[in-house]
């Protein structure tokens, strides 16, 4: 901090490490607050220390970034309404499938849904179903829910839709959909089929089978915190209304140039036209907080570019031989960033300092899978473990690791190479 720098700049430094700080920590000590609250007060403190009024905060929030995500928010409501996702689940527990085949199917839907839909609702939906399966067949419920966990996160970064940061990546860079999933696919693939290769042949794959006084019925309700009943009836017809309106949104985006959150809402907007769905309950399915979190961001974030100090910092970095445009560093720093203050965080700091297709892509692929790497890297982690429990399927941080960290590291491996070497 040099002397030309304000008292307000000062402000502004404080209130930034705080919320980075409560990034980290998920909260503040003491304080009843989780990220979302943090970034909340964070926003309020910086617009009550005057850096910045009430209008300029406002310009500061990338709309369509919020726009996309909250539409798919609404997508995502209408399937888990119309019990798509627990039907199809419940298909792939059907078929008379080996366990290692079982396993395979499981890492193939998660992947697959979670590339259009939220990972975490993914998460929240399938997990109960899958550890009812296990359970039922007497098969160890751990590779199966911690194969449908790393699977979400990877099958999300095939697309710029797959999960929050990818939408941001994709606003901010402005990525062409179709490139990025011509690039994406193939590595999240190969990563999808290294998770089941690790699961099946890797130094842990030999599960014992559970105790049939294990299976149990399964609670009706979610924990707390992840919105109304867990697994609605399905509803053909409002699963093929979701599904239509999700498919026509993925053909705009490959084949247009209309702008994706536009469209987003459109598809939200049609969705919302329900005679048998009430628009509160739809609204009871949106992530609030993940939105407050990202608003909450942008202010703050704006805030501290305003000092000057992010850019000071970047190029001082650069004489140091440390340049982000550079592939090697940006990889390390995603990773790194990504674990320490969760992915979303992670890519709000680097994106203002990052530009082209290529450093896009990089960061969207790494900061998603890198989420795999630690138990709290992901919210999609959290939610299984958490639902697991409930289900009296224990998993702790030590048994996520054995398969967390060496996935991760196998499957960033892989993207390396991919990206530049292929």
């Amino acid at each position: 901090m040099t002397p030309e720098h304000s008292l307000i700049d000062w402000g502004i430094v404080a209130i930034f490490v705080t919320v980075y700080i409560g990034m980290i920590l998920g909260g503040l000590p003491r304080l009843k607050l989780d990220r979302s609250g943090v970034a909340l007060l964070g926003a309020i403190g910086v617009i009550g220390l005057g850096a910045m009024s009430t209008t300029q905060a406002a310009s500061a929030v990338d709309l369509p970034t919020v726009l996309l995500l909250f539409s798919f928010m609404v997508v995502s409501a209408q399937m888990r309404m119309g019990g798509f996702y627990t039907a199809v689940t419940r298909q792939v527990a059907a078929l008379p499938l080996a366990r290692n085949a079982l396993l395979g199917a499981i890492i193939l839907v998660a992947g697959a849904l979670s590339a259009v839909f939220s990972n975490d609702i993914i998460c929240l939906a399938m997990t109960p179903v899958v550890a009812q399966l296990c359970l039922q067949r007497r098969l160890n419920p751990v590779p199966f829910l911690l194969g449908l966990a790393c699977a979400a996160n990877i099958g999300s970064a095939a697309t710029l839709i797959g999960n929050p940061q990818n939408m941001l990546i994709g606003s901010v860079l402005h990525l062409p959909f179709d490139g990025y999933v011509r690039q994406a696919v193939p590595p999240v693939v190969l990563s999808l089929l290294v998770l089941w290769a690790w699961l099946v042949w890797g130094p842990n794959h030999e599960t014992p089978k559970v105790q049939t006084d294990a299976c149990r019925a399964m609670p009706a309700d979610l924990p707390p915190g992840y919105g109304p009943l867990q697994a609605p009836p399905f509803d053909a017809w409002q699963t093929t209304k979701g599904l239509a309106v999700a498919s026509a949104l993925l053909l705009v985006f490959l084949f247009t140039d209309w702008p994706r959150e536009v469209a987003a809402l459109i598809g939200a907007g049609v969705l919302l036209l329900s005679r048998r769905l009430h628009s509160s309950d739809v609204m009871g399915f949106i992530d609030w907080p993940l939105l407050v979190l990202f608003m909450g961001l942008f202010v703050v974030n704006h805030a501290f570019e305003s000092t000057g100090l992010a850019a000071q910092a970047v190029t001082w970095l650069a004489t140091q031989g440390v340049q982000l445009a550079n592939p090697g560093v940006l990889f390390v720093a995603g990773v790194g960033l990504s674990n320490l203050v969760s992915n979303v965080p992670a890519v709000m700091l680097l994106l203002p300092h990052l530009s082209g297709q290529d450093a896009g892509v990089m960061l969207a692929l790494v900061s998603t899978l890198a989420g795999n790497l630690l138990l709290v890297g992901s919210i999609a982690n959290l939610i299984v473990v958490d639902l697991a429990q409930k289900s009296g399927v224990v998993i702790d941080w030590r048994m996520h690791a054995r398969v967390g960290v060496p996935v991760t590291l196998l499957t960033l491996g892989l993207l390396w190479i991919w990206l530049r070497w292929l």
